[in-house]
């Protein structure tokens, strides 16, 4: 069985969407009573969350751009560039926390305390941008990830993968011109207009060339379309490149039952795309996998795809 963990901190409620946002506190409850309810819980380590030092932020997101995010909340605006952004007083303080509590499981991973860790946070990440918040998401807690295991544990190459239904706009501008980090993404396109980026031809930027591939899916299309698109793209690309270490961008909301995107997928999908990439993290990664929490907004079955994710993390068939 592997080391796995499970960051999970009841702090993260405290960032306040208002009434009917989909990107509600109720979807952390939900994934923690599914893995209780699997009897999982005693076979994980639960993480608790610490708030991030600044200079991490710093790799990814301006300084103006935080100050700015501070200020706001700070004043008890309800929203930061976009009415699609929500928040509160204490989101700017939970989001220092989504990112901190990411950054300790990642050391806990390197240190060889886990093997893998699934980090339930909120707010998401691969939306926001180097100045802007977008799409629910103010700090890119993936970026940010990878940044950190770069600079102060020296990997060289990072595989980022990200099968949230929406396109990671800015985690794929954070390292389009940078050969170090290959992105990945499998998103529907076009997705209710959201966010209208991630087209095949994005390959990369100058020294980036090569190192973007975004693989795009129609509404309506589910499991069997997915699995082609994964088995074409990310299975080659991947074994090309080597990661060091393999971050996970996971996002349940192209579920059949989640109305944010009109992809079809399964739940039986997510297991298997979990298998696929525990699989290239044995061969790569010395098993090393570090999964974060992005969209999923379907709460009745988020139970049930976060214990048989973790099922997965665990080794368990």
């Amino acid at each position: 069985m592997k080391k796995t963990g499970f960051l999970y901190d009841e702090r993260y409620l405290y960032h306040d969407t208002g009434s009917y946002h989909p990107e509600t506190s109720e979807r952390l409850p939900a994934i923690y009573q599914g893995i209780k309810d699997g009897g999982l819980l005693e076979k994980v380590k639960l993480l608790k969350a610490k708030s991030a030092d600044l200079k991490w932020i710093n790799t990814i997101h301006s300084r103006d751009y935080v100050r700015r995010f501070e200020e706001v909340c700070l004043c008890g605006n309800s929203c930061l560039d976009s009415t699609d952004n929500q928040m509160c007083t204490e989101t700017f303080e939970i989001a220092f926390l989504a990112v901190g509590g990411i950054l300790d499981a990642a050391r806990r991973v390197m240190e060889g305390e886990l093997d893998n860790v699934f980090c339930a946070v909120r707010p998401p990440g691969h939306h926001a941008e180097h100045a802007e918040a977008m799409g629910f998401c103010y700090f890119n807690n993936v970026a940010i990830c990878a940044k950190y295991l770069q600079i102060e544990f020296g990997i060289k190459r990072v595989g980022i993968i990200d099968f949230d239904v929406h396109h990671g706009n800015a985690t794929q501008h954070s390292f389009e011109s940078d050969p170090t980090v290959f992105y990945y993404s499998i998103h529907e396109h076009p997705s209710f207009a959201f966010p209208g980026t991630g087209r095949e031809f994005d390959q990369g930027v100058g020294e980036g060339t090569g190192f973007t591939k975004n693989s795009l899916a129609l509404p309506g299309h589910g499991d069997r379309e997915y699995k082609q698109l994964i088995q074409k793209d990310l299975i080659p690309a991947f074994e090309k490149f080597k990661p060091e270490m393999i971050l996970i961008s996971t996002g349940f909301d192209g579920h059949e039952d989640d109305d944010m995107s009109g992809i079809r997928l399964s739940t039986d999908w997510y297991t298997w795309i979990m298998e696929i990439i525990m699989d290239m993290g044995e061969k790569y990664c010395k098993g090393r996998l570090i999964s974060i929490l992005e969209g999923g907004y379907c709460i009745e079955r988020l139970p049930e795809l976060a214990r048989n994710h973790i099922k997965v993390l665990l080794g368990e068939k």
